[in-house]
């Protein structure tokens, strides 16, 4: 059975890091950017790395660009953003895409292990899938993402045990998170 350990990614110089290296922690793998409505996340990130990472949890940061362009900036634009603004320490890694012919294969993996299952009820949940829908088009049945944030909560044996779409609270991916710890 295939894991998230199976993979290997790229670390912000562009070398290899494969997942292995975190086997036996909990982690919460999260598609970000600098420039999006979901930005603040990074704080509720940032404290519950600070509070849970010595109970072996990490937060894996992938930028991405792919959604209105809200990540334009190089990875060192965007770290430096990000450790400035909202004093992030959990590991970032080089900027890729999520969807599409080119989208990295993990993110392939994980929406296929967790598919989306929507944004929600309510007006402002209609608009963010009214917006990731005419965005995605372009990625037709390769658009695994549907906008930036989208967390992914993965046990300690490299399962994919849940997914969050941006506009879940931060409190409820805490409480997954505690949980799996």
């Amino acid at each position: 059975m295939k894991t998230v350990y199976d993979f290997t990614v790229k670390d912000r110089q562009g070398n290899d890091v494969s997942l292995s290296e975190y086997q036996g922690k909990v982690l919460l793998i999260v598609n970000t950017a600098t420039g999006c409505g979901f930005t603040p996340h990074y704080e509720p990130l940032e404290a519950m790395y600070a509070e849970l990472k010595e109970k072996g949890f990490e937060i894996l940061d992938f930028p991405c660009n792919q959604f209105a362009n809200q990540a334009p900036g190089s990875d060192d634009e965007i770290h430096d953003f990000c450790t400035l603004k909202f004093g992030t320490e959990f590991p970032q890694f080089k900027k890729i895409d999520v969807n599409g012919e080119t989208a990295d294969p993990l993110y392939a993996f994980l929406a296929a292990e967790k598919p989306f299952e929507g944004f929600g009820k309510g007006l402002k949940f209609a608009a963010l899938k009214t917006f990731a829908d005419m965005n995605n088009k372009k990625y037709g049945d390769k658009a695994y993402i549907k906008w930036n944030f989208t967390k992914f909560l993965v046990d300690r044996e490299g399962k994919v045990i849940a997914r969050f779409e941006p506009t879940v609270d931060m409190k409820e991916v805490k409480e997954a998170v505690e949980a799996a710890l």
